[in-house]
């Protein structure tokens, strides 16, 4: 029924367009984004899960870095226990050559001279080997009782890395000397038993260094996945939201030429008084 005082069609125009217009601009703000879910309203259950996602690939990847860091660490205690394991080996050489009758007791004074700089060079590598300032083989420090890397999403994703103490004083080789062929000769079997202790302390070094790799590489799958399960919930298809913003668009510029049109119904009805 044509009526003047109330503009049903033009009212109807309106909510339409007023819809498309909302349709479009969501559109362009997530073509715009990136992001599919621009709003909460867009996908409640998508942006909790999607935020989750976020937070597990943030706290993954510093658990990467953790791991690299953990890696690095070890890597610089092993360097210092080789050398240190050199400067024994040059020490049991020492005491062996001590330990001859081929030599007389003033030239075991200037082996043994040679022997305390070395015992005090391996002093001075177990307590400069250092990260953030802490010494990492002196067993004065936090490594000696094991310190807690954090290496996954959960509490529980810890890997403990505890250093020996590789000085002087660890190894039983602080007290010895090869003055004598008597002194030389206790100096030869504790500084045996330095080198499987040194060799211990390798294994250990290199198998946590190990491990720390093996978990870097289960991180970064871990990164990976996540980062694709997240891609999917929180980011916009692009081409799918080219699609609908074209639609959009159309059915704004039609609503906008229907609005147009029934503004003008009330005129032509008062034709008819005429």
């Amino acid at each position: 029924m044509p009526v003047i005082s109330t503009n049903t069609a033009s009212n109807s125009a309106l909510r339409y367009l007023n819809i498309n217009s909302e349709n479009q601009s969501s559109s362009v703000s997530k073509i715009a984004s990136g992001s599919r879910i621009t709003k909460a309203s867009d996908d409640a259950a998508g942006l909790a899960v999607g935020t989750s996602l976020t937070s597990d690939i943030t706290v993954l990847k510093q658990a990467a870095t953790n791991a690299s860091h953990g890696s690095s660490i070890l890597q610089a205690a092993d360097g210092g226990m080789s050398t240190i394991s050199d400067i024994v080996q040059r020490m049991r050489s020492l005491a062996t050559q001590a330990q001859s009758g081929s030599v007389t007791d003033t030239e075991r004074d200037y082996l043994d001279a040679e022997f305390q700089q070395l015992v005090e060079e391996i002093d001075g590598i177990a307590s400069g080997t250092r990260f953030n300032d802490d010494a990492l083989m002196d067993g004065t420090g936090n490594w000696a009782a094991g310190i807690d890397f954090r290496v996954g999403t959960e509490s529980t994703d810890v890997i403990n890395v505890a250093i020996a103490d590789v000085s002087s004083t660890g190894l039983g080789v602080n007290a010895l000397d090869v003055g004598t062929s008597a002194t030389a000769a206790a100096a030869l079997t504790a500084l045996d038993t330095a080198v499987e202790s040194l060799s211990s302390a390798r294994a250990d070094v290199g198998a946590l260094i190990s491990r720390f790799e093996f978990r870097g590489d289960m991180l970064a799958t871990s990164i990976e996945t996540t980062e694709a399960a997240q891609s999917a919930i929180m980011d916009v298809d692009v081409a799918a939201e080219q699609a609908e913003l074209a639609s959009t668009k159309v059915l704004t510029q039609a609503a906008i030429a229907v609005m147009s049109q029934a503004n003008s119904m009330p005129e032509n009805l008062l034709s008819l008084l005429r």
